[in-house]
């Protein structure tokens, strides 16, 4: 006999059946923040390439596309797989990569779909372009130059027209723009400063533009930006194309940013949770820990009791492996409450990064009211080559 644990969840269930842990997206929510992020870059004449590490889902992708995107990021090679294996038909990789391993990846991606990949070096140029002219394939290739976040990415002029001379002496690459994307930028909490950081960011992005126009080399895309910029990623004249990834679900960490319009911050993302053990007074336990959320953003900023369930504010105070500690702490007689009755009730809890918290779970519960609507697979999941 072959045993196979059951489904979490089947459409149409009540989510006071869905198994616990799961990954839950609210689809209300879910629904605003696609329409909203779409509207938004059309409005502003930007093209928008959503990255897909934030939720590594191909049905997602293709809802994406369905609202106007151009295509997809992959932040790695063999996480494009399932995207391009379901009709994603350009996809960038965000990203540098080196190997014999990942170049093979690379040309047979490009065989598939219109694949632009990250370089800020020669030799990893020349090595891509031998093997796409050997297996007969073009690829697209945007250095990356530093503007701000210091990681990769070249940090002068001279070495970007570099590498623009060394694509171009590859007849199957083309070189078609710049990566210029700042992360740090995107966590900045007051909403005036990460202003002013996307401002300089911007304005190193034109430098490296201004030194390719003096040289007559045309630079048709200037893509990066991220959720926490993208508002003023796309006024800014420069950049041609953004990758906010995080924006379809929010957490913990954008949701500390400070924001000028509040619906950009509206969680659909949720760890479904059961409490399973409440024997000491003000305190509690429930069945989701490091295994099933990400925490080096923090910990869940808010655990909200999921319909059905009711008891005092609890806030969640330490994760171990498989158990999240919860406390009462709103009032200072919090702390003597009986909480045996909390046991059995399910909480909601917003992870404070959502991108690795999404590459714990195999699914996606999707809800809309109390029934579950669909389950979307996170088939991109542990692809990290």
């Amino acid at each position: 006999m072959t045993l196979v644990p059951p489904a979490a969840a089947r459409v149409g269930d009540s989510l006071a059946t869905v198994g616990t842990p799961s990954l839950l997206i609210d689809l209300d929510a879910f629904d605003a923040n696609l329409q909203s992020m779409a509207t938004f870059a059309a409005a502003h004449g930007v093209a928008l390439r959503p990255h897909a590490k934030a939720h590594k889902s191909s049905a997602i992708a293709r809802q994406q596309v369905a609202a106007g995107a151009v295509g997809v990021c992959c932040q790695k090679l063999s996480e494009a797989y399932p995207f391009a294996a379901a009709g994603i038909a350009s996809i960038h990789i965000s990203n540098e990569f080196v190997g014999a391993d990942k170049i093979a990846m690379a040309v047979e991606l490009a065989s598939a779909v219109r694949l632009s990949v990250c370089v800020d070096a020669p030799g990893q140029i020349d090595a891509l372009g031998r093997a796409a002219a050997a297996h007969g394939v073009t690829i697209d290739v945007l250095p990356e130059v530093d503007v701000g976040q210091h990681r990769c990415g070249v940090a002068e002029p001279d070495a970007l027209l570099k590498l623009v001379d060394a694509i171009a002496a590859h007849a199957a690459l083309r070189f078609t723009g710049v990566q210029a994307y700042h992360g740090g930028a995107q966590h900045i909490r007051d909403w005036t400063a990460r202003k002013t950081e996307a401002a300089r960011t911007a304005a190193r992005a034109a430098q490296f533009v201004q030194a390719l126009d003096a040289r007559g080399i045309r630079c048709g895309v200037v893509t990066g930006g991220g959720t926490g910029t993208v508002e003023f990623d796309a006024t800014s004249g420069v950049y041609t194309e953004l990758q906010p990834g995080s924006y379809l679900f929010m957490d913990g960490d954008y949701g500390d940013n400070a924001w000028q319009d509040p619906a950009r911050s509206r969680h659909s993302l949720f760890v479904l949770s059961t409490v399973m053990s409440a024997t000491r007074r003000g305190m509690a336990v429930c069945d989701v820990g490091l295994k099933g959320l990400a925490v080096d953003s923090g910990l869940p900023r808010s655990a909200t009791w999921a319909r059905g369930s009711s008891g005092p504010r609890l806030t969640y105070v330490s994760a171990n492996d498989e158990h999240g500690m919860l406390e009462a702490r709103e009032t200072p007689e919090a702390a003597e409450l009986d909480t045996t009755n909390l046991v059995g009730g399910r909480l909601l809890l917003p992870p404070g990064h959502c991108d690795p918290t999404v590459n714990l779970y195999d699914e996606y519960v999707c809800f809309r009211d109390d029934r579950v609507e669909a389950i979307w697979p996170i088939d991109a999941r542990g692809l990290s080559r």
